[in-house]
């Protein structure tokens, strides 16, 4: 049976129990068009405000997640300094769902499988909210930075290219 599109997804769940205030939205991905930019575009909204998340591993094993506009890279020595270690490099697409318990076009910031050191662009502080995954494809959340930052405790830094 089809899931209903204004059925919540655990990252709604994790903000409900936190008593933290967001908004839903909800975008056709029937075209197969999940990128960023297409969803920002879908969603109406300006791409710097619509941010995507990436995960990476460091130098010294441990797994990193960067949330950065969808139209910006990351730049991989920025974000290695952020996170306080020498290199950091993006993980194999296969590996998204082991890592975090998402798919790609549906990893959110928050929710993951294990709470990792999560770094936001600090783009994101110009805005009084912004746009994440809502955990699965076809959904996002709009909700501050500040609350973003609180939920999982990240951090902002200078990480795009």
């Amino acid at each position: 049976m089809a899931k209903k599109k204004d059925e919540k997804t655990n990252v709604m769940r994790i903000l409900d129990k936190a008593k933290v205030p967001y908004t839903a939205h909800f975008y056709s991905h029937e075209d197969g068009k999940i990128d960023g930019v297409a969803v920002a575009t879908k969603l109406g909204q300006p791409l710097p405000q619509v941010f995507k998340t990436l995960v990476t591993q460091g130098a010294n094993h441990n797994y990193y997640v960067f949330v950065l506009p969808v139209a910006a890279e990351l730049n991989l020595k920025s974000a290695a300094r952020s996170v306080q270690v020498k290199s950091v490099e993006m993980i194999h697409v296969k590996e998204i769902n082991k890592v975090t318990g998402y798919i790609r076009g549906g990893c959110s910031p928050i929710g993951m499988k294990k709470q990792f050191v999560t770094v936001f662009d600090e783009s994101a502080l110009q805005y009084d909210t912004i746009f994440v995954s809502g955990g699965k494809i076809g959904t996002q959340v709009q909700l501050s930075i500040q609350d973003l930052l609180k939920i999982t405790g990240g951090s902002t830094a200078a990480i795009t290219a």
